[in-house]
């Protein structure tokens, strides 16, 4: 007795799911410049790693003999493999099959990614392609009873969605057209990455656009890499498909497995004690002169270890994730060369999600300042700055995770407090101007008539700005114990060096889920 004949016909089945829409659909998809989602994971993970459940999900065309003479897959592949060796649920929609939109097996797949990321405390990526629902099919019989809807007693699957976020680290590429629920799922990811050429995020396609607001749009118009990197939809581009999957395997090698562990120090071959002469420069003596920030976060983090996210969106600041003597830590910075590093609306919502996400997971910060302040201006009032502002300020004085910040040049008014957390470690350099207002501008409110009046304006204004100056000189910080240290800014990488020795013995009492956690 043996139950070879049933195998055979499990086999069958199996080979018929694995063709997904067919060899004619799969090839149109690779016309496209595009991989179909089995290629997308079996390139994405760890060699032969990966475990798909619910392999012949679907449904079957049965003969007289209850074999199976056609099958029509689950169009959403599901399962876990390896990423780095580490284990990582991974799914995606099969773009071969209806366009992405789901089947009803599909959809009982899609649904469940979540909650297999969360029941295994593991990793998520989805790799994103459709269209969401669909309302395809025959219409429905008024005559005829129906049920609809979801029962009252099932969990709302939105749930999980957020329930992940605060669990496991979620990442999601958008590797062609992505509307509907598939968008909102792109979005409830700590990290996102969509490929240039070949994908656009909409919330509805152009030919629902068309129909409700009369106005013709193309995909790209409507949702292309140039709108959302901007948007702050998508964090990160990227140029094909296979360096979606580079980026993605970067952002998880900053991350532990879930909330109740660490990221796994790596061993670190940049020495500790290394001092980069460049930094003694960087920062220009002339105020009014732009520099790099991005030179100073490669001269003091493991060399090559920096990752930038967000990078076109909220300009004036700057979000990545780096190591420091093989310690992941969260970074953020100015960028004086947009709007001379002031925070806009979009540059407050971009840190205080990345504060999330590293409080989330137990990522330590450093914090390079050069805040000049709140944007000011007509449009960022009308944009609400001070109230997304005042939500970063507070996301980083709430924060749990150890900082240090160095102030690398200016430190000024509100603004500059969401640099700096409750019992953070505050390094300064020579470089720094800090105080309540900038000089220049203080001076002209505060002694607006006197200027006026004065023989010569100019003179007497330059003559103000230079009394005050001398009250703002970082020698006296220093020497008051308003900040740790003043250093050389080529010792900068030695003392953070010693501070991530230090905040050893913290790390293990965060472990565990954050009561303010990551939203998008």
């Amino acid at each position: 007795m043996s139950w070879r004949e049933e195998v055979e016909e499990l086999e069958r089945r199996r080979k018929m799911a694995r063709q997904q829409g067919g060899d004619e659909s799969v090839q149109r998809h690779h016309q496209r410049g595009k991989l179909s989602i089995r290629e997308r994971i079996d390139n994405f993970l760890d060699h032969h790693s990966f475990r798909e459940q619910g392999k012949i999900a679907g449904g079957a065309t049965l003969d007289d003999d209850s074999k199976a003479v056609s099958f029509s897959p689950a169009n959403y592949v599901l399962g876990v493999g390896r990423v780095n060796n580490r284990f990582t649920a991974v799914g995606g929609e099969d773009f071969t099959l209806k366009g992405g939109s789901p089947n009803g097996a599909g959809l009982r797949r899609s649904i469940y990614a979540e909650n297999l990321a969360v029941q295994h405390k593991i990793p998520l990526v989805r790799f994103l392609e459709g269209g969401g629902g669909s309302v395809g099919g025959s219409p429905p019989d008024p005559k005829q009873p129906r049920t609809v809807g979801t029962p009252v007693y099932q969990k709302n699957r939105m749930k999980i969605i957020g329930e992940a976020l605060g669990l496991v680290p979620v990442a999601s590429a958008a590797l062609g057209p992505v509307a509907g629920f598939p968008a909102g799922r792109l979005v409830a990811s700590h990290f996102s990455v969509m490929t240039k050429d070949t994908a656009q995020v909409m919330i509805a396609g152009p030919a629902v656009v068309e129909r409700a607001l009369n106005s013709p749009i193309t995909k790209d118009e409507l949702g292309g890499a140039h709108v959302h990197l901007r948007s702050g939809v998508v964090h990160n581009l990227a140029v094909d498909e296979y360096d979606a999957f580079r980026q993605i395997r970067q952002f998880l090698s900053y991350m532990p497995q879930n909330v109740g562990e660490l990221t796994p120090r790596i061993p670190c071959s940049d020495p500790v004690d290394r001092q980069d002469e460049r930094l003694l420069s960087v920062i220009p003596k002339d105020r009014t002169q732009t520099f790099e920030m991005r030179d100073v976060i490669h001269s003091i983090v493991d060399r090559g270890s920096f990752f930038e996210v967000s990078q076109q969106f909220g300009l004036g600041q700057i979000t990545g994730y780096a190591r420091i003597n093989g310690q992941s830590v969260g970074v953020t910075g100015n960028d004086c060369r947009f709007f001379a590093g002031a925070m806009t609306a979009d540059g407050a919502q971009k840190v205080r999600r990345f504060i999330e996400i590293c409080d989330t997971f137990h990522l330590p910060i450093i914090n390079l300042v050069d805040e000049p302040g709140f944007m000011i201006g007509p449009d960022s009032e009308s944009q609400g700055t001070i109230m997304h502002g005042m939500s970063t300020v507070l996301a980083a004085v709430q924060s749990v995770v150890p900082w240090a910040s160095v102030m690398v040049r200016k430190s000024y008014g509100v603004a500059g407090a969401a640099h700096y957390s409750d019992q953070g470690y505050v390094l300064t350099w020579p470089s720094v101007d800090a105080g309540a207002l900038p000089i220049e501008g203080g001076v002209a409110v505060a002694f607006r008539r006197q200027i006026a009046e004065a023989d010569d304006p100019e003179a007497f204004r330059k003559k103000m700005e230079d009394e005050f100056a001398k009250g703002r000189n970082p020698y006296i910080s220093a020497e008051s114990f308003a900040v740790h240290d003043l250093i050389d800014p080529r010792e900068t990488r030695p003392y953070l060096c010693d501070w991530v020795e230090l905040i050893q013995s913290q790390l293990p009492d965060l472990i565990g889920p954050v009561g303010f956690t990551y939203r998008p």
